[in-house]
């Protein structure tokens, strides 16, 4: 194995490696929310533990011998707009969303990002939209409105609005609302992402995030009943801020690098699968036929706009998920 095909496996592992901590995330960050943390508070520990984190690994580097980026006034008040999109908006629905529907659910609409992308960049943007890309925006969005309905239906069938069933839809909705707000960080600020690297973006959008956040959950966080919170929603809250919001990013950057924007996209289907088996063995989700259907609806989307023809969507590693 020469040293392009080693470089090459090891940025696949990457890639996957990222996957499977987010497959991860959503079933461990649902856990933590059943009881002993709300959705807010989760958003809050994410957003400051990393932008901690981020902050952190750029003294080490900068101590370490390697020259910080430095950031004209403009961008940080660029970085200040992007994290509106990218972390604040997205952040607090998705995880948010996580707490009122399954993690399956929300896995799955994670998927639909490369879909949502092209639409906004085909309405801002007035990029051309081939027939095919096309099929799979409504085939996509489909999946989606499938997923949100089937978490509003009730006994007999019947779409059921309150009590559970509409707080599942909800939280499929937001999830929803998630992606779209991500993408739309993606159309709008993708020149200012590229011009620095992930450590520089991360450290000035999630520490904007956290100023953001912080103000309107701090007092919440402050009456938790520490003393009474088990060992194990420490855990599933530390593992969100230590290895999905840090490390998966630094890994997913890492590999994109050298991977393909189809390759990087043909992992994202790995996060709903591990998501589904995770939720199901926990206990935390059911599997039926109508997300089965919703499923093949969102993949097959995703699928047109992503592969067919060999015409790939773009994608940029960002705040995603989770």
């Amino acid at each position: 194995m020469n040293k392009v095909q080693k470089g090459t496996w090891l940025r696949d592992v990457a890639m996957g490696s990222a996957c499977l901590i987010w497959g991860l995330m959503a079933p461990l960050a649902k856990d933590a929310m059943l009881v002993d943390f709300s959705g807010l508070d989760m958003v809050t520990f994410r957003v400051a533990g990393g932008a901690l984190c981020f902050w952190l690994t750029s003294l080490v580097l900068t101590l370490c011998g390697h020259k910080q980026e430095e950031v004209p006034r403009r961008d940080i008040g660029w970085f200040f707009v992007a994290s509106l999109c990218s972390i604040t908006c997205n952040q607090c629905l998705y995880t948010v969303g996580i707490s009122y529907t399954s993690p399956v659910n929300a896995s799955l609409m994670t998927t639909i990002l490369p879909v949502i992308s092209l639409l906004l960049s085909a309405i801002l943007l007035k990029e051309k939209v081939r027939w095919y890309k096309v099929l799979g925006i409504v085939l996509a969005l489909t999946g989606a409105l499938t997923i949100i309905l089937s978490g509003a239906q009730g006994a007999n069938s019947v779409l059921d609005w309150s009590g559970d069933g509409g707080r599942s839809a909800l939280g499929a909705g937001m999830c929803v609302l998630a992606q779209c707000s991500f993408a739309l960080y993606l159309v709008l600020f993708g020149k200012l992402i590229k011009r620095y690297n992930i450590v520089t973006c991360m450290k000035w959008m999630m520490s904007f995030a956290t100023l953001c956040i912080a103000p309107f959950t701090l007092s919440h966080i402050a009456s938790l009943p520490w003393a009474g919170i088990p060992a194990r929603s420490f855990l599933e809250a530390g593992f969100v801020v230590v290895f999905g919001t840090y490390f998966a990013y630094l890994l997913m950057t890492w590999a994109q690098k050298v991977l393909r924007p189809t390759q990087v996209a043909i992992y994202n289907y790995f996060q709903p699968i591990v998501a589904a088996l995770v939720s199901v063995a926990m206990g935390l989700s059911t599997f039926g036929w109508l997300q089965a259907v919703a499923v093949l609806l969102v993949f097959a989307g995703v699928y047109f706009v992503t592969f067919y023809q060999q015409h790939a969507a773009p994608t940029v590693a960002g705040m995603k998920n989770g």
